[in-house]
C-alpha cells in the first residue's frame, strides 16, 4: 500500500510538470488524500475489525484509483486533440491567407480564370433578378461578396481594387460593363432546332439590306436567349439560367455573319419561298462554325459533292444549268464581268 502511494505521488509530481489541465492534477491529487486517510484509518483500527472490512476498504481504494488513472488518460487524450485542432486550425487559416492574398497580385484587373475565381459559381457574383439583358455587377451591397475573401483590400477607396468597377471610386461611378473578352460563347444548333417553339428566325434575322442573316452578338443577344433562359429556368432539371449555360472560359471568336454566296450575288431575301433546311443542315457535335452547313456558292463549275447553287438551279426547278441568258439575275454590279 505504501508503495502505492508513493507510486500515486510521483504521478502527480509528473503530471505538474505536464502540460496536462490542472482539473486533473487536482483529481490526482485528491484520490491520494482520500487513499491515504481511509489507510491510516485502517491501520489504527483494532484486530476487532474483520478481514472482510479490510477488503471493502482496499475494493474502495482500488476503484478510487482506477476512477483517476481513468480521468488522468481522458485529460490526456482531449489536451492532445485540442492542441492537434488548434494546430490544424492554424494551419487551415494560414493556408486561407496565402490563398486570398498572394503576394504580388494586380488588384486592379479582375481575372475570371484564376485558380480561386474559376472555380467559384457564376450567380454567386452575377444574380439574375430580372431579364435584363445587362448582367449584374456584384458588390451592390458593402461590395459581397468580393469583400468575403478581399476584406482587407476594401478597407480603402484607395486600393487599386476599387478600379475594376469604378471610375471614382469616392463618388462610386461605375465603369460600363465589359464586353465579352475571357469567355468563349458555346452554342448547339442541334439541341435547339429540336424544340418546337424554335426556328432560324428566332435568332437570325435579315441584315445588309436582306442579303444576309444576322447572328446574334453581346448584349443584345441575351434579349433574344432570354426569351427562354429566364431566372431560374430549368430544362430537364437543369438550370439554364446561369451564365455558364452559355459561356465557358477561353478565347471568343465570332463566327462570321458574311459568306462567300454573298459575293456572287446571293441574297436571302430573294429566296424567302425557300426554307433554311433546303440549304442549310445542322451537324450535331461539330464546333461552332461548323455547326451548320452552307452550299457551295457555284453553280456552272460546282463539284457536284453536297449542295450548291447548281442544286436549285439546273433549269428544271429554277433558271440556270446552260441558260447564259439570265446570267444577270445573279452576277450584277458594275464590277462583274466573265
Amino acid at each position: 500500500m505504501i508503495g502505492l502511494t508513493g507510486q500515486l505521488s510521483r504521478i502527480i509530481s509528473e503530471l505538474r510538470h505536464g502540460r496536462l489541465c490542472a482539473i486533473s492534477v487536482l483529481l490526482c491529487a485528491s484520490v491520494v488524500s482520500v487513499f491515504r486517510r481511509t489507510f491510516t484509518t485502517e491501520t489504527q483500527r483494532t484486530t476487532e475489525v474483520t478481514q472482510r472490512k479490510q477488503m471493502s476498504a482496499l475494493r474502495v481504494a482500488g476503484f478510487l484509483v482506477a476512477v483517476s488513472v481513468t480521468a488522468i488518460s481522458i485529460a490526456a487524450a482531449f489536451n492532445s486533440r485540442a492542441s492537434e485542432s488548434l494546430t490544424t486550425l492554424t494551419d487551415s487559416a494560414s493556408t486561407q491567407e496565402q490563398m486570398q492574398f498572394p503576394e504580388g497580385l494586380d488588384y486592379g484587373k479582375f481575372i475570371h480564370s484564376s485558380r480561386n475565381h474559376s472555380r467559384l459559381p457564376c450567380l454567386l457574383c452575377h444574380r439574375r433578378d430580372s431579364n435584363s439583358p445587362i448582367p449584374k455587377r456584384p458588390g451592390g451591397s458593402n461590395h459581397l461578396p468580393c469583400a468575403g475573401c478581399h476584406a482587407q483590400q476594401f478597407s480603402s477607396s484607395e486600393s487599386p481594387i476599387c478600379t475594376i468597377c469604378h471610375t471614382d471610386a469616392k463618388s462610386g461611378a461605375l465603369k460600363s460593363f465589359p464586353r465579352l473578352q475571357s469567355f468563349r460563347m458555346k452554342f448547339d444548333h442541334s439541341l435547339h432546332v429540336k424544340m418546337g417553339s424554335v426556328s432560324c428566325a428566332t435568332c437570325h434575322r435579315p441584315a445588309r439590306g436582306g442579303v444576309s442573316l444576322s447572328i446574334p452578338a453581346g448584349f443584345n443577344a441575351h434579349t433574344t436567349c432570354y426569351g427562354c433562359h429566364t431566372p431560374r429556368a430549368q430544362s430537364g432539371g437543369r438550370d439554364i439560367s446561369s451564365c455558364g449555360t452559355c459561356h465557358q472560359l477561353g478565347g471568343y471568336s465570332r463566327t462570321s455573319a458574311s459568306a462567300p454566296a454573298f459575293r456572287v450575288g446571293f441574297d436571302h431575301a430573294k429566296h424567302q419561298k425557300v426554307t433554311c433546311t433546303e440549304c442549310h443542315q445542322v451537324k450535331a457535335g461539330m464546333p461552332q462554325r461548323r455547326q451548320v452547313t452552307a452550299p457551295e456558292p457555284l453553280n456552272h463549275h460546282a463539284t457536284g459533292r453536297g449542295q450548291s447553287c447548281m442544286t436549285c438551279h439546273d433549269g428544271k426547278r429554277a433558271f440556270g444549268d446552260d441558260d447564259f441568258t439570265v446570267c444577270k439575275r445573279c452576277h450584277t454590279g458594275a464590277t462583274w464581268h466573265f
